[in-house]
């Protein structure tokens, strides 16, 4: 069971990667500007590797070799990660900031339908009706049919699905990995990533400002890693999952200061229908665990 102090410094290390991970793509929006995506990807892989691969090391990370199950897991965790971040990648190039971290608020709902579709997780209607609620706030954004929406949206949305998988396969990876070891497979393969991407676009000059963003988005990545595994793995899913929308709120504040991005209208009404519809999702999924918990500790001892 897990204890408040685990759900509270799961909360912290929620919010604090959800920091972390929208500095790493303004950072990236700024490289992006200038340099192709499999350029980019891969020079601030580099960097999240070695950065990675230092933490792992010196926290005993190659130690622990994961076991069958533990090693599938974390390969599909990694296919999810790649493809969300290729995806994502191709997205933040013509979307603001604030427009594509609003779609991606609706992962949490999409968790739950993951969830509830292929690991068979009971869902009520209740949830199933946040679920609805919290894609139209979705479709809102996006806006398919009208004169803003952008097709670059659908990259988004495929993003998410991605980081679906990737969540839900961070959660069947036992806690004797370290968060360090699976940050660091995940930081190479994004690289590698890049390094597929190369051929296929051309090599553009790197600036000093471009290295100074890229250094900078390497650092943040891999302080996201490490904290958005070690939240999920820290507290109850149905506690820190919500911290998740804070993310948003640095998004808005970035991308109003340094790309002079002005959050529409519609883009905050379907933020707000979003984060109510992922909020009372994740409010009922915690309120029905407890009572399971109940019934469980008031269950009569067994007769000998």
């Amino acid at each position: 069971m897990t204890s408040d102090q685990d759900n509270r410094r799961g909360a912290l290390l929620m919010m604090a990667a959800m920091g972390a991970f929208v500095c790493n793509d303004a950072m990236m929006k700024v490289a992006l500007a200038d340099l192709p995506i499999g350029q980019t990807l891969f020079l601030r892989g580099v960097a999240a590797s070695l950065l990675t691969a230092i933490i792992a090391w010196q926290h005993g990370g190659f130690a622990n070799r994961p076991s069958g199950p533990e090693a599938r897991a974390i390969g599909w965790r990694t296919i999810g990660e790649i493809g969300g971040t290729g995806c994502f990648m191709v997205a933040l190039t013509h979307l603001p900031l604030a427009d594509l971290t609003a779609i991606l608020q609706a992962l949490p709902l999409a968790v739950t339908l993951a969830a509830a579709i292929f690991l068979r997780e009971q869902v009520g209607w209740r949830r199933w009706s946040a679920i609805l609620v919290g894609f139209s706030g979705v479709l809102l954004i996006v806006q398919p049919g009208g004169s803003t929406f952008s097709p670059y949206a659908i990259w988004a949305l495929v993003s998410v699905c991605f980081i679906t998988l990737r969540d839900l396969s961070t959660r069947r990876i036992a806690g004797r990995v370290p968060s360090a070891l699976v940050a660091h497979i995940t930081a190479v393969a994004v690289m590698m990533l890049g390094l597929v991407l190369l051929p296929f676009q051309s090599w553009e000059p790197v600036a000093w400002q471009h290295i100074a963003a890229l250094l900078g988005a390497a650092v943040f990545l891999s302080i996201g890693y490490l904290t958005v595994v070690a939240a999920t793995r820290t507290g109850d899913i149905g506690f820190v999952a919500p911290y998740r929308y804070t993310g948003l709120v640095w998004a808005i504040l970035l991308g109003v200061v340094f790309f002079a991005e002005m959050p529409s209208v519609f883009m905050l009404a379907g933020s707000a229908i979003i984060v109510g519809a992922g909020l009372y999702a994740f409010w009922r999924e915690r309120r029905l665990r407890n009572q399971m918990r109940k019934r469980a500790t008031n269950q009569p001892a067994p007769l000998p």
